[in-house]
């Protein structure tokens, strides 16, 4: 055989090659990417001239001179929209360039990419998202297809409500300009909350069908709406992501307002709103929400599991090993949420005569834990679910499921008057009456319009409401601000009228009687929880009512253990719990009013005050004011009384809608001026409220050192006589009584500090409480003792009026002794004449006088000019 040469075997080998090579690049390119369609692109559309033209046969030349290229082009756009709306109706992929591989979006590694097709791919991709963002459409959501829960469901429509809820936030302003929840954004992240309020009356304003679905759906809607917010929040602060994990928009003002005991079937899963009391709540637990597993056979992760809280999660096998468990808590995947439980009564006055009050549980989730406390009035806003609990149904022996409601909103009743709540023009409206110098005569006259008479419970009552301030001398010893009021007289002065006015009025107020309620009642009571086992603290009626009035009504008719209960809450404002283990105190900062009727049913003046009322030296000290009520009988007196209530009763006649109407607009001046009161300008109920809410969260009066004298010297005077008299026991609480009162008159006229009229005012009332409870023939002579405190603080009206009639003699003696009159058919006083003996009064304006009833009532009137006073001749 001959020998081959080299060469020749490698140019065999090259040509073998060489002619493997295309159908190996073949079988390469279908497995990799084939024929590149783009090169060479540009050249598919360069210029042929025998082709880019139409054929003239059945073309209206006419018609295509006269269309614009302005409406050509609008019509092209109406078509690609319409287009668009079908494609999302249908559920087909909108904004993507035609004829692209879907694969394209799933590629290989990274590492296996080409760069020249990895470059094609990236720009294929921007002009995706460009054509994504360019061929957004409205959706119109009234045009629902299938269940409302399904539409919601598709991305299309969740996408548009993400869009036009984002658009609300961002651009809703107010009537002023402003941009409400931009600012609302603002201050959710400036505080670190989660929390984003919305009214709901503008977003059924601006987007009613949305609003309809979130009354309806709210399951569905809301984890849309918080997705929203939190990416608005994080448009505007990037950071945002790491102080909260999610936003929850909560939704206030829901128009339609439900009773606990109203609510049915069909409103499960909807968005109600209700009112009522806390009862009791339970303590803040964690509740799983994402909950991932541990197999621990193969050590495999199991989950994310949501927990829905109708039930408890129980997996059935691993999916890697096939194994029935066990299965152990993933203590670092797992998420927990706060949990919490509180019972919501209705209030007592909504329940129907007769009747139980009922009760709701409500779930309280993430940041509103601890939010309410016992005792609270609030409005709950939440959705109304059911919950499969199996002792139930093996009580009742078939299916029975029970509702609680988990909240989304809650606000507190007494926050609707606060002063983060008052708008500006309330504010200023405040002010300007804080301005005016008769403003404590205004007040006192608004308190209880539909009574007759008693000033002197109305003007305790007004200094109870506004309260003194506390102190806090030191970290050990505090002294109360509230003020105790005992009302003590024979029955039908009513007593227990002012009583109800006052849990009207009063932002927050618990009303019970001595009857009805037991020690138990009034302070607190150990019972044992049903969800957990442990004994737990229930509030009574002086809890319920911190930081604001507690009511008790036959106060007489209590047992003495129960009225012994209330000693350490009457003036240590603190109640001591030691039973089951449990030793704590329990706040109850809140002032005391009670009312009681004297031995016998009527009040003997012939007797002492201890001799009339069954009540302990003690309990009788720590009342700061004392009113002692009599039915005493006076015919002038009883015919105005008379007078009054039967105009009373004509003009609340269901029947008689004007004159009601025309009462409410005039703030019940005709039915409140009272004659003895004598005072016009009444304030309306609504704005007295505003004014007490705003002087007692605004004002902080103090005395001045040179005021303690005087209150010291009326003090050991009082003293004096009290162990010589047997009326109302003096104490040293009696001297901060007077203090107290000083700083609630001050408050009242919205000062900073204490004047000799307030405190001149309060050593008054406490002369008057004092006075009033020693016997007939003592009081006298007290009367004569402290006159010059008593007088120095006398009625506006009655000393001008006193004045008024002194002139009216010297006017009468003149003409007796000249024998000449100045008007044959009236007396006639000058008006500067009165101005200059009303001047050492430090009485300057006279006008509230010759407006009030005093003047008109007593026969005077003014004459035209208002230069002189006539009274007719008899």
């Amino acid at each position: 055989m001959a020998d081959r040469d080299p060469h020749d075997d490698e140019e065999a080998v090259r040509s073998q090659e060489e002619e493997e090579e295309p159908s190996q690049r073949a079988v390469e390119g279908s497995e990799d990417e084939g024929e590149d369609l783009m090169d060479g692109m540009e050249g598919d559309y360069r210029a042929m001239e025998h082709l880019d033209r139409y054929e003239r046969e059945g073309i209206d030349d006419q018609f295509i001179d006269d269309v614009t290229e302005e409406e050509r082009f609008a019509a092209r756009l109406a078509a690609e929209r319409e287009l668009a709306d079908r494609d999302v109706l249908e559920g087909r992929l909108t904004g993507r360039r035609r004829g692209l591989p879907a694969a394209l979006e799933e590629e290989l590694d990274e590492d296996v990419r080409r760069p020249r097709r990895r470059r094609r791919l990236e720009e294929a991709q921007a002009g995706m998202d460009e054509d994504e963002d360019l061929g957004e459409v409205e959706i119109d959501l009234d045009q629902a297809r299938g269940p409302i829960r399904e539409w919601i469901a598709q991305e299309p429509v969740r996408r548009e409500i993400h869009r036009r809820f984002a658009r609300l936030l961002k651009t809703f302003s107010d009537d002023n300009g402003d941009a409400v929840y931009k600012q609302r954004v603002r201050d959710m992240v400036r505080t670190n909350s989660s929390s984003l309020e919305v009214n709901y009356l503008d977003i059924a304003n601006t987007m009613p069908v949305v609003a309809i679905w979130l009354a309806d759906h709210p399951r569905e809607m809301l984890p849309i709406l918080g997705e929203t917010a939190k990416e608005v929040a994080l448009e505007e602060f990037e950071d945002f992501s790491n102080v909260a994990d999610a936003v929850f928009v909560r939704i206030a003002n829901i128009p339609l307002q439900e009773s606990l005991r109203d609510l049915r079937h069909f409103h499960l899963n909807q968005l109600v709103r209700v009112d009522g009391v806390v009862t009791r709540r339970t303590g803040v637990y964690p509740q799983l929400q994402r909950t991932f597993y541990d197999c621990m056979k193969c050590a495999a992760v199991l989950g994310p599991y949501f927990q829905t809280g109708d039930k408890e999660i129980k997996l059935g096998s691993c999916p890697s090993c096939q194994s029935k468990g066990p299965f152990q808590v993933n203590v670092k995947e797992t998420v927990y949420r706060n949990y919490q439980k509180v019972t919501l009564q209705e209030s007592p006055g909504s329940v129907p005569a007769g009747r139980l009050p009922r009760s709701k549980e409500i779930i309280l989730l993430h940041d509103l834990v601890d939010s309410v406390r016992p005792g609270e009035e609030v409005i709950v806003t939440g959705i109304y679910q059911h919950s499969f609990e199996a002792a139930q149904n093996a009580r009742h022996g078939f299916p029975v499921y029970s509702v609680n409601i988990e909240a989304n909103h809650v606000q507190k009743k007494g926050d609707q008057y606060s002063v983060a709540r008052l708008t500006d023009d309330d504010k200023a409206e405040i002010r300007a009456l804080g301005r005016d110098p008769r403003i404590g005569e205004r007040i006192v006259a608004s308190i209880a319009p539909s009574i007759y008479g008693h000033k002197n419970i109305k003007q305790g009552i007004t200094l109870a409401l506004f309260g003194g301030q506390e102190k806090h001398p030191s970290a050990t010893h505090r002294l109360r601000g509230d003020i105790n009021m005992l009302l003590l007289g024979d029955p039908g002065t009513a007593k227990s009228q002012f009583l109800k006015y006052i849990e009207r009025v009063a932002h927050r107020a618990v009303y019970t009687t001595g009857k009805g309620a037991s020690a138990v009642g009034l302070t607190a009571a150990v019972h044992k929880d049903a969800i957990t086992g442990e004994w737990t603290l229930e509030g009574g009626a002086l809890v319920l009512a911190d930081r604001g009035v507690c009511l008790i009504d036959e106060f007489d008719k209590m047992n003495d253990q129960d009225r012994v209960s209330i000693h350490e809450a009457m003036e240590q404002q603190s109640i001591s719990i030691s039973k089951a283990g449990i030793v704590t105190q329990l706040q109850a900062r809140c002032s005391v009013i009670a009312a009681a009727n004297p031995i016998g049913g009527r009040y003997d003046a012939s007797k002492t005050f201890s001799e009339n009322v069954e009540l302990t030296d003690p309990i009788l000290s720590r009342f700061d004011i004392l009113c002692v009520i009599k039915d005493t009988v006076d015919p002038v007196n009883d015919e105005k009384l008379a007078e009054f209530v039967v105009g009373s009763h004509a003009a609340s006649h269901p029947n008689d809608v004007a004159m009601a109407a025309a009462a409410e607009e005039e703030g019940g001046t005709a039915a409140g001026n009272n004659g003895a009161d004598g005072t016009a300008g009444m304030l309306s109920q609504q704005m007295l409220r505003k004014y007490i809410t705003y002087a007692k969260q605004t004002c902080r009066p103090k005395l001045q050192s040179a005021d303690y004298d005087k209150i010291a010297q009326v003090y050991a005077e009082l003293r004096k006589e009290s162990s010589v008299t047997h009326g109302m026991p003096i104490a040293v609480r009696h001297l901060e009584s007077m203090i107290r009162m000083s700083e609630a008159r001050a408050a009242m006229h919205l000062r900073e500090y204490v004047n000799d009229a307030d405190i001149d005012c309060a050593i008054r009332i406490m002369l008057e409480s004092f006075v009033a409870s020693q016997k007939l023939s003592v009081q006298k002579a007290l009367r004569r003792k402290f006159r010059r405190y008593l007088a120095a603080t006398a009625d506006f009206n009655g000393l001008v009026l006193l004045k008024l009639q002194e002139c009216l003699r010297d006017a009468r003696r003149v003409e007796a002794i000249t024998g000449q009159q100045e008007d044959e058919d009236n007396y006639v006083v000058p008006v500067r004449q009165l101005e200059e003996r009303c001047r050492d009064l430090d009485i300057i304006d006279l006008k509230p006088f010759f407006e009030s009833p005093a003047f008109s009532e007593a026969g005077f009137r003014l004459a035209p000019g208002g230069q002189v006073v006539l009274l007719a001749r008899a």
